[in-house]
C-alpha cells in the first residue's frame, strides 16, 4: 500500500498526522537489530506514523530504522515520517522536560519529533528506575508547570506538536485553564469496549485530536483482555464482511474521527491493519458496536496507593471507569 493512501488528521498545530501509526511497546522487547528490521519493513509496507516512549526502549532502533529507509530509498526524507514519542513519569516536572526530551532526540538521532506527549498525569520520583515503582512513588504532579515546560519544547523547534496521553476530562480541564497553546492530542485507550464517548465530545470541543492506543484490546498481551478479537458482535459483522475483527475494529475507530495506534509486528497483519479505508461500516453494523457492554481494560493499579498521590482509581481516571 502507498503511504499516500492513508488519511491524515489536520491536528490544531497545523501539522498533519497520519491516521493510523505503529505503536512499538513489546515485551520482551526483540533484539534493537531484530526490531530495526521489523519497523524498516512496517516502512515499506506503507506506515509513516511512529509511536514510541522513552519507556518503551525502542527509541534507537526506530532511529535507526528511519536511517536506513532513508538509506534504501523507501522515503525521500525525514519529513516523510511522523514520528510520536513521550515523557515518562519521573521527567514530569518542568526543569526535567527539555532535558528528557534532547535524551529522547538523542536517542532517535533526529533534529526533532511531530508529537511529544506527557505520558501520564503522574510524577514518579526521580530515582525510579522503569517499571520498578508501587504507588507510594507517585508524588505532587504540577500539570501547569510540566506543560509549561513543554510548550517550550514547542516553541524551540524540538516538538513540532505537543500533546497529552491518558488525561481525562478534569485533569484536562486543569491544564487548559493555563495553556498558552492547547494539546494538539490525548492518545487514550479506546476500542469497541471501552468507547470513550464523554471524552471523545470534550476533546472535540477543544479542538484536540483523540487518538486510540489498545485499539485491539491488547490481545494476548500479558496485560490485555480478549472483550475485542473476541466479542460476538465483532465476530459476525466480519465474517459477514469477509474482514478480520481487526479491521472492523480499525474502521470502526477511524469513522469516529479517532486515529488509532496498532502495534503488529506480523508482516501480513501489518498489511491488513491498513486495509481499512476504501470501504465503510453501516448503520445497523454501527448500531450493534455502540451497544458493547463498556469497560476500561488497563486500570494502571500501580499509580494507586493509599499513601500515594491517587488514593483510587476514581482519582486517577477522574471518575471515568
Amino acid at each position: 500500500m502507498e503511504a499516500k493512501k492513508i488519511p491524515e488528521v489536520m491536528l490544531n498545530s497545523g501539522k498533519k498526522m497520519p491516521m493510523i501509526g505503529l505503536g512499538t511497546a513489546t515485551t520482551p522487547l526483540p533484539s534493537n537489530e531484530a526490531l530495526t528490521s521489523i519497523l524498516v519493513d512496517a516502512i515499506q509496507i506503507g506506515y509513516r506514523h511512529f509511536d514510541t516512549a522513552a519507556i518503551y526502549g525502542t527509541e534507537e532502533s526506530l532511529g535507526q530504522a528511519v536511517s536506513k529507509a532513508l538509506e534504501l530509498g523507501l522515503i525521500k526524507n525525514r519529513d516523510e515520517v511522523f514520528i510520536t514519542s513521550k515523557l515518562w513519569c519521573n521527567d514530569a516536572h518542568h526543569d526535567l522536560v527539555l532535558k528528557a526530551l534532547k535524551t529522547t532526540l538523542k536517542k532517535l538521532k533526529l533534529e526533532y519529533v511531530d508529537l511529544y506527549l506527557i505520558h501520564w498525569p503522574v510524577r514518579l520520583k526521580q530515582d525510579v528506575e522503569g517499571f520498578n515503582f508501587t504507588g507510594e512513588d507517585v508524588v505532587h504532579f504540577d500539570i501547569k508547570g510540566t506543560w509549561k515546560a513543554m510548550e517550550d519544547c514547542y516553541r524551540l523547534g524540538l516538538a513540532k506538536s505537543i500533546g497529552v496521553s491518558n488525561f481525562g476530562i478534569k485533569k484536562l480541564s486543569l491544564l487548559l485553564e493555563n495553556a498558552t497553546i492547547y494539546p494538539a492530542v490525548n492518545q487514550v485507550e479506546m476500542n469497541p469496549s471501552w468507547q470513550q464517548g464523554k471524552l471523545r465530545e470534550f476533546c472535540m470541543q477543544k479542538g484536540i485530536h483523540v487518538s486510540a492506543w489498545s485499539p485491539l484490546g491488547a490481545y494476548k498481551v500479558f496485560w490485555g483482555s480478549n472483550a475485542v478479537m473476541e466479542n460476538p458482535i465483532l465476530q459476525e459483522i466480519a465474517e459477514a464482511r469477509k474482514k478480520s475483527v481487526a479491521q472492523i475494529t480499525l474502521r470502526w475507530i477511524h469513522e469516529q474521527g479517532t486515529s488509532a495506534i496498532v502495534k503488529s509486528f506480523n508482516k501480513e497483519r501489518m498489511k491488513q491493519n491498513l486495509e481499512i479505508f476504501d470501504w465503510e461500516l453501516n448503520k445497523e453494523e454501527l448500531d450493534k458496536i455502540n451497544k458493547i457492554p463498556q469497560c476500561r481494560l488497563y486500570k494502571a493499579e500501580m499509580f494507586v496507593s493509599e499513601s500515594g498521590l491517587y488514593k483510587s482509581l476514581d482519582e486517577l481516571w477522574d471518575g471515568d471507569l
